[in-house]
């Protein structure tokens, strides 16, 4: 009995002590705290007002990315917007609908508008959605991206919003 007992404790701690994260190459938690960093000192220098964010749709060569959902996408959106929900970039999704890394590119996320909820569903600020599209396109290597940056009560911005539903 005490060999058995002895033998299940060593099994225990054998199995225990490899109950850490295991590696995984494609997950790099400090890669991405240092190109988050890196992005966070860039973006606080790209930060727009609406009328700037505006102007700067109008610009050839432009591309403004809505990164919600579909659904919250097909609800509400700046028009002339091109969609790609977050969950789904990767370096072939971003390169089909962003082919040059040196295109200049607006985001914009639900916590830029109030009094829309449905479409623009207010996230924590730490989660903002603004937060995460901005660092990742910046670790794809899209360098040129800039946010919109204030809060705007919806029926009071400049920027035009379009539906993708066909039942609106």
């Amino acid at each position: 009995m005490r060999t058995l007992s002895s033998g299940i404790a060593l099994f225990l701690i054998v199995s225990m002590a490899g109950a850490g994260e295991p590696p995984n190459p494609a997950i790099d938690m400090e890669g991405h705290i240092r190109l988050t960093t890196e992005a966070a000192k860039v973006r606080e220098a790209r930060r727009l007002s609406e009328d700037e964010f505006l102007r700067m749709s109008r610009q050839a060569g432009t591309v403004v990315l809505d990164a919600r959902s579909k659904e919250k996408y097909d609800e509400l959106h700046v028009k002339g917007a091109v969609h790609l929900s977050f969950p789904d970039f990767t370096a072939a999704a971003l390169a089909w609908r962003i082919p040059s890394k040196d295109t200049r590119i607006l985001i914009y996320c639900n916590n830029n508008f109030l009094n829309a909820e449905s479409a623009f569903a207010t996230k924590m600020a730490p989660a903002s959605l603004n937060l995460s599209t901005y660092a990742t396109l910046y670790m794809y290597g899209y360098k040129n991206v800039y946010e919109l940056g204030p809060l705007v009560p919806i029926e009071q911005s400049k920027l035009p919003f379009e539906s993708s539903d066909s039942g609106r």
